[in-house]
């Protein structure tokens, strides 16, 4: 039921985003066009405006997960499933002023925690979906490395007015390589002699285990 309420306040605020942002006004302007009650509106949405912005995150998220399902990926290799997965999550943001305006609010202090936390959500709502079997501290890395991709990657969007945004998707697939790279010189490290200095350090993020929710499915990146 909650989540039908929130439904509504969102689509009832989007038209107000644009121009008075993720605030109080806007949230008002929901629960009024929504015809929700008030006290219903602040019960789902506490902090109001700011839940709203972050549940309209979150729907994103969903979107994308339903988008990926109905994706012909089988042919793909994993990294090109994750860059496809990142493209579908811009491409079903039908205002960009909406997003900036959520970004403009998730970079105020306050709210900060709360902003990483929707990137990394959509991180391993993007992993989950398509698959991972990392139990360790793997399920950590693959998180943080998406997240930093996925975040940088929305704000070079934001600025984006190249046809078919096609400078975003190169930025996108820029900093993809640059993760494989990354990975390929940790693999090199843990070889070298240099990694045998770290060898016990190494061993024991080895038994860092991922939280017992995460979902294991088939999938990697490579």
């Amino acid at each position: 039921m909650s989540e039908e309420i929130k439904g509504r306040l969102i689509e009832s605020a989007l038209p107000h985003v644009a121009f008075d942002g993720w605030g109080e006004a806007t949230f008002k302007a929901a629960i009024s066009d929504s015809g929700v009650e008030p006290i219903v509106a602040k019960a789902v949405c506490p902090r109001g405006a700011v839940d709203l912005a972050a549940a309209f995150h979150k729907q994103g998220d969903a979107q994308m997960v339903k988008a990926l399902a109905e994706a012909e990926l089988d042919d793909m290799r994993f990294r090109d499933r994750i860059a496809h997965a990142v493209k579908l999550r811009l491409q079903l943001i039908e205002d960009k002023e909406v997003v900036r305006r959520g970004s403009t609010l998730f970079a105020l202090p306050k709210y900060a925690g709360t902003g990483s936390q929707l990137i990394w959500g959509t991180a391993d709502v993007i992993w989950t979906a398509l698959g991972d079997t990392s139990d360790d501290i793997n399920w950590y890395s693959k998180r943080a490395t998406l997240s930093a991709v996925y975040g940088a990657t929305v704000l070079y969007w934001l600025g984006d007015d190249s046809e078919g945004h096609e400078a975003t998707w190169a930025f996108l697939d820029r900093r993809i390589e640059n993760v494989m790279q990354f990975e390929k010189a940790k693999a090199a490290f843990s070889k070298s002699p240099f990694g045998k200095v770290f060898a016990g350090p190494i061993e024991a993020l080895s038994r860092v285990k991922a939280p017992t929710h995460a979902t294991n499915m088939p999938g990697r990146w490579r």
